[in-house]
């Protein structure tokens, strides 16, 4: 049976990496035909439009995973089965879980492959990518929100405008607390990060509340003051999750949390997408070569066929569930693996049937 197991292996193989190229160069043409007027409005060089689709290569290539996976475990397994070779298999004792292997192992190879690509090789290529999209694709100004940053147990501070070098900012207030009752509370008009750490406050105005009393005491110019927040704070506060590797999205969510910020479920979702995107492939082909040995005969157009909507299924439904997810409507974890849960659910079934 090792013998049938290269042999299916390689084809699986061969296939798949012919289906994702396939899908890659679709993709890749159909962006290309949409943004033709804006590269040719920005005059972008041809050498820029180049290196945009390079770099955005791995993030194709694991979004075209699923597609190009059902797409050959369709194709090798009808083929196999038009040549009269999957009844031969299965007349020699072959069973179904059996010929499931060499495919799951080819497919756990794949997934492998993705779990680096989506943690480490797509955040690494974002940069570039996004910052092109930036440039020429989209007219995105950036929007700053006012901010409230838990400093420490008793201490608040808010920002209602953080700079464009993630160093300062504009409109400061820091308060202090004694159990629910605010004590103190410093207002300034900016705030700059020193090269040696320090968060020096310019025009500070000091107002402290004791006895129903309130004292104030004005200090222009500059202030240091002692606030236990990491020089890295700003840059953290407006990072994308999508430009981080699957560790430092990590660190970035217990950073925040610490920090008491809120609204993180964007970078929830996108951590456990990072990991759950990958095991999309062996995943599918759970679903695909089932499906495929209740065919008796079938041409390449129908497995295209197939693949394309239920591939096509799979992104749409995980693209809803993560905007979902997003909102907070739903856990974050459960947004980005309840497309894998339902798949999966939805491949023991076709597997039950297909043996029966």
């Amino acid at each position: 049976m090792k013998i049938v197991d290269r042999y299916i292996s390689r084809q699986f193989l061969v296939t798949f990496l012919f289906s994702s190229a396939s899908f890659v160069a679709l993709f890749t043409l159909i962006h290309m035909v949409d943004n033709l007027d804006d590269f040719y409005k920005h005059h972008v060089p041809g050498s820029r439009i180049v290196m945009f689709y390079l770099s955005s290569l791995p993030e194709t290539i694991l979004v075209t995973t699923p597609l190009s996976v059902l797409l050959a475990s369709l194709f090798v397994t009808g083929k196999l089965s038009m040549q009269s070779e999957l009844p031969a298999l299965k007349s020699s004792g072959l069973s179904l879980a059996r010929l499931l292997r060499p495919f799951l192992l080819v497919a756990s190879c794949i997934t492998l492959f993705n779990f680096v690509n989506s943690c480490w090789i797509v955040p690494a290529m974002y940069d570039w990518a996004r910052g092109f999209e930036k440039r020429y694709l989209r007219n995105e100004t950036r929007q700053n929100d006012m901010v409230h940053i838990r400093e420490s147990s008793d201490r608040i501070l808010t920002v209602a405008r953080i700079g464009d070098d993630q160093m300062s900012a504009t409109s400061i207030s820091l308060e202090q607390f004694k159990g629910s009752r605010l004590a103190s509370r410093i207002d300034a008009d900016s705030l700059r990060i020193t090269p040696g750490k320090q968060w020096r406050l310019y025009n500070t105005r000091h107002r402290s509340f004791e006895g129903g009393a309130e004292r104030f005491a004005l200090h222009p110019g500059a202030e240091t003051v002692d606030i236990r927040l990491s020089a890295d704070t700003f840059r953290m506060l407006n990072a994308d999750p999508d430009q981080m590797t699957l560790l430092q999205l990590h660190r970035f969510i217990r950073h925040q949390e610490e920090a008491g910020i809120s609204g993180l479920e964007r970078a929830k979702v996108k951590l456990n997408t990072k990991v759950a995107l990958p095991f999309a492939g062996v995943i599918i082909v759970m679903i695909g070569v089932p499906l495929s040995t209740r065919k008796k005969r079938s041409g390449l157009a129908l497995e295209a066929t197939i693949s394309l909507l239920v591939g096509f299924l799979y992104l749409g439904m995980q693209k809803t569930l993560t905007g979902i997810g997003y909102s907070g409507f739903i856990n974050p974890a459960l947004a980005a693996w309840l497309p894998n849960i339902i798949f999966a659910a939805a491949g023991a079934a076709i597997f039950r049937s297909a043996n029966d």
